[in-house]
């Protein structure tokens, strides 16, 4: 279903924000979505549709809120900035959107329905910890959102590449990852200083062992420091590192970065974190 009266117009966005006296703010992150065709498709490829439940961080002007709306999906739209009240009030009328008034990294995630959606266009300056969160709520199937280029490559990034790093670690840990599109500056309202990457990360419902993600973030905390460096200083044992890495096979200047997950594994289990 289209929506009879389109948001997403940047004379539309020009005008709902005057009408209302409201410019956009860019500690907030706010960049509005005003191409109609990167909107329907990252909708459409976050599986918004009837009887879903999303939950979706930063509406904004509701301009994507709406389009899932009114493809049948119960909304939860999550925003910190009070002064969107009367333009949500206006653009959300009559629609199934619950709006939660605060921050989205103090929301109590698990309040949510389990195998919910996120489907968002994340401000910018807290992506990764949002990401984060869902990851380890265990209450999504999936998570299609709109992050900086640079993030979204990190998230897909295997062992190996120059952008891998604990967010690409964790990403494979606790699902997969496909990146969809860019998205160019001008799609935005105002344009962004980056391009930025639509991204489906799918959770597989199992959560990794704490254990294992402790281990994961000490050893990739420093980029380009070897894995026995950065865990001397995060306060493990010299001798039992050099000892797991002899029996994972593994060179004593191996970088963290360098290690596929399934060895990293066999390397926790031999240095006695994981049983």
């Amino acid at each position: 279903m289209t929506d009879p009266v389109p948001l997403y117009s940047p004379k539309t966005v020009r005008d709902l924000l005057a009408r209302h006296g409201l410019r956009p703010t860019k500690s907030l992150g706010q960049n509005f979505l005003v191409d109609g065709n990167v909107l329907r498709a990252i909708a459409e490829a976050g599986g918004a549709k009837p009887g879903e439940s999303v939950v979706e961080v930063g509406p904004g002007l509701g301009v994507l809120t709406r389009e899932m709306a009114l493809r049948g999906a119960h909304v939860t739209a999550l925003e910190k900035d009070e002064r969107l009240r009367p333009v949500l009030q206006e653009t959300l009328s009559g629609l199934d959107v619950r709006v939660v008034w605060g921050d989205a990294l103090k929301f109590d995630y698990q309040s949510v329905p389990e195998g919910s959606r996120v489907i968002a266009n994340l401000p910018y300056y807290i992506s990764t910890a949002l990401l984060t969160r869902f990851m380890e709520s265990g209450r999504f199937a999936s998570a299609t959102v709109l992050v900086q280029r640079e993030v979204g490559e990190r998230l897909a990034a295997r062992p190996g590449s120059d952008g891998y790093g604990f967010l690409s670690a964790i990403a494979s840990l606790y699902g997969s990852v496909r990146l969809l599109r860019d998205v160019p500056k001008g799609a935005f309202f105002p344009a962004p200083d980056v391009t930025s990457s639509v991204v489906r990360l799918d959770f597989s419902g199992q959560k990794p062992d704490v254990r294992l993600v402790r281990l994961l973030e000490a050893a990739l905390h420093h980029r380009r420091k070897t894995l026995r460096n950065n865990l001397r200083m995060a306060g493990y044992e010299g001798g039992a590192i050099e000892q797991a890495l002899n029996a994972s096979g593994l060179r004593p200047d191996v970088r963290a970065e360098d290690v596929p997950l399934d060895v990293f594994f066999n390397f926790a289990q031999e240095l006695g974190v994981l049983g």
